[in-house]
C-alpha cells in the first residue's frame, strides 16, 4: 500500500513541477543537437513530400503493389549498408525509399480520394498533429524519461506480428481486426515518442546520423498515418450503410 501511496504522490510532485517555463526549457537539448534535430526533420518533410509524389504516381499509372514493397524495403537495405560519409547516396536513398512507400500505399489513398477527398486530408493533418505533439512531448521531457518504454514496445509489436500472422493462416474476425488496428496505432504513437527521445540521446552521444534517424521518423509517420486513414475510412462506410438502411 505504501508503495502505491508513494507512486502517486511521486506522479502528483512530477505534475506540480509542470508549469509554462518548463515547456520553454529546451536547455537539456545543447545546439549540437538542436541543428542535428532540424536536418532530421527537414528530412522528414522531404521523405513525405516524395511520398506524396510516389502516391500521386500510383493514381495516374498504378504502379503500386508489390514490387513496390521489395522496392522499399531494398531501398531501405541499402541505405542502411551505406557508409555514413556517402551522404548524398543516403539521401537520394531515403527519397527513393519515401517514393516507393507512397506508391506502396497508394492503393489505399486512392481509395480514400474515392470515397470522400476530405478523410484523406483529416487523416493527414491528425496525424501530423499527433506526430508533432507527441515528438514535443519527447523534446521537453527528462532525458531517458521514456526509453524504457521500448521492451514495452517492442512486446507489443511481436504480438501484432503474431496476430496479424495468425490471422493470414486461420483466418481472423471483424474484432480481432479492429484490436489490430488500435492497438498498433497506440504502439505506433508510443514509437514515436521513444524513436524522438533515442534519437536525441544518441546525438548527444555523437551519433548524427540524420539521415538514418528520419528514416526511422518517417516509418513511425507513414504506420500512424495508415491506421488512422483506415479507421476513419472504416467509420465513415459505416455509416454510409446506416443512412442507406434508414432510407430503405
Amino acid at each position: 500500500m505504501d508503495s502505491f501511496t508513494s507512486f502517486f504522490d511521486a506522479q502528483s510532485s512530477s505534475r506540480n513541477r509542470w508549469s509554462y517555463d518548463s515547456l520553454k526549457n529546451f536547455r537539456q537539448i545543447s545546439p549540437v543537437v538542436q541543428t542535428h534535430l532540424k536536418q532530421v526533420y527537414l528530412s522528414l518533410c522531404c521523405a513525405l513530400v516524395a511520398s506524396a509524389v510516389g502516391a500521386y504516381l500510383h493514381i495516374l499509372w498504378n504502379i503500386g503493389g508489390f514490387l513496390t514493397t521489395l522496392g522499399c524495403m531494398g531501398s531501405i537495405i541499402w541505405l542502411l549498408s551505406t557508409p555514413p560519409y556517402q551522404e548524398q547516396k543516403r539521401v537520394s536513398l531515403l527519397m527513393a525509399a519515401a517514393l516507393f512507400e507512397g506508391a506502396s500505399i497508394g492503393p489505399l489513398i486512392e481509395l480514400a480520394i474515392d470515397f470522400d477527398s476530405s478523410i484523406l486530408v483529416s487523416a493527414f493533418v491528425g496525424c501530423a498533429v499527433a506526430f508533432g505533439c507527441f515528438s514535443a512531448a519527447a523534446m521537453i521531457a527528462r532525458r531517458r524519461e521514456y526509453l524504457y518504454l521500448g521492451a514495452l514496445l517492442s512486446s507489443g509489436l511481436s504480438i501484432l506480428f503474431w496476430l496479424h500472422f495468425a490471422s493470414s493462416i486461420f483466418g481472423g474476425s471483424m474484432a480481432l481486426f479492429k484490436f489490430e488496428l488500435y492497438f498498433g496505432l497506440l504502439v505506433f504513437v508510443g514509437y514515436i515518442v521513444v524513436d524522438t527521445q533515442d534519437i536525441i540521446e544518441k546525438a548527444h552521444f555523437g551519433d548524427l546520423d540524420y539521415v538514418k534517424h528520419a528514416l526511422t521518423l518517417f516509418t513511425d509517420f507513414v504506420a500512424v498515418f495508415v491506421r488512422i486513414l483506415i479507421i476513419m475510412l472504416k467509420n465513415a462506410s459505416e455509416k454510409e450503410e446506416k443512412k442507406k438502411k434508414r432510407r430503405n
